[in-house]
């Protein structure tokens, strides 16, 4: 059955095997084996698939696509609301101390790049360094990240970010600093202004003004973690007057983005 509603979601949303087995990063004749039922999908890349779709793993496994009429399509694409909410089957494997209490896993820069297709899988994710930071929460979810450029000051190239994970996209505050994991780029930290209601994206900002605004669709999106803290061997060298200008700048670039883009 999973074969069979890859084949009718692929459809549904007019993409070709070509589009998804790309933006899968396979060949098109393994992601044929797929939708055939010559093979199965892991785990990983069904998450991957869903997330694409803006829809929950649940969805996928539990329904046969093959009964579906219209009215059901269409709740099927507004679906993106459910995965935004956290409402939805959304994996997050972490480690565990002796005592079950939660660590916090640091990835290191070499593993960055992998971490959008390791996310999930429990043996990625196992073999992460952990640290303790007994500040923070004990009842939420963090994780450290690596932070590389110049976008964000006064975090500095080098720097680990520690952020919170959200579980409810549609509930963060515009302005708010996030790490945000995405499908096209990575792993990035910017400054995010919530336009999911009004077209189902999200406007990263930097606090280095050199560097343009842009916006990310709902189905880029694979975690968000608020950013709580950063760990630097550096001390910040931000003058107060160079956050002000910056500031103005950034609001001033964000106003062109939003006329510029205005439908």
């Amino acid at each position: 059955m999973i074969g069979n509603n890859l084949k009718l979601l692929r459809k549904q949303f007019s993409k070709s095997q070509d589009d998804i087995s790309k933006k899968l990063g396979l060949n098109r004749s393994t992601y044929s084996g797929y939708e055939n039922a010559v093979a199965q999908p892991s785990l990983e890349l069904i998450t991957r698939i869903c997330d694409y779709y803006n829809i929950s793993v649940d969805t996928l496994l539990r329904n046969d696509f093959s009964t579906y009429d219209d009215k059901n399509w269409k709740s099927l694409q507004g679906a993106w609301k459910q995965n935004a909410k956290g409402t939805g089957l959304r994996i997050l494997t972490s480690q565990v101390s002796d005592n079950n209490d939660e660590l916090i896993e640091m990835i290191p820069a070499k593993a960055k790049a992998g971490y959008t297709s390791g996310y999930a899988d429990p043996e990625f994710i196992k073999e992460l360094p952990t640290i303790r930071l007994p500040f923070l929460s004990k009842n939420r979810k963090h994780r450290t990240f690596p932070i590389s450029g110049d976008s964000m000051p006064p975090v500095s190239d080098g720097s680990f970010v520690v952020g919170e994970f959200i579980e409810d996209w549609t509930s963060i505050p515009n302005d708010t600093a996030c790490i945000i994991v995405t499908s096209e780029n990575g792993i990035v930290f910017k400054i995010l202004e919530n336009n999911l209601k009004e077209n189902k994206t999200f406007l990263l900002s930097s606090t280095n003004s050199f560097y343009e605004p842009y916006a990310v669709g709902v189905n880029e999106v694979i975690e968000v973690w608020r950013f709580r803290c950063y760990i630097s061997m550096e001390l910040p060298s931000f003058a107060l007057e160079e956050v002000q200008i910056s500031d103005s700048l950034l609001a001033i670039k964000k106003s062109l983005y939003r006329i510029e883009n205005k439908s």
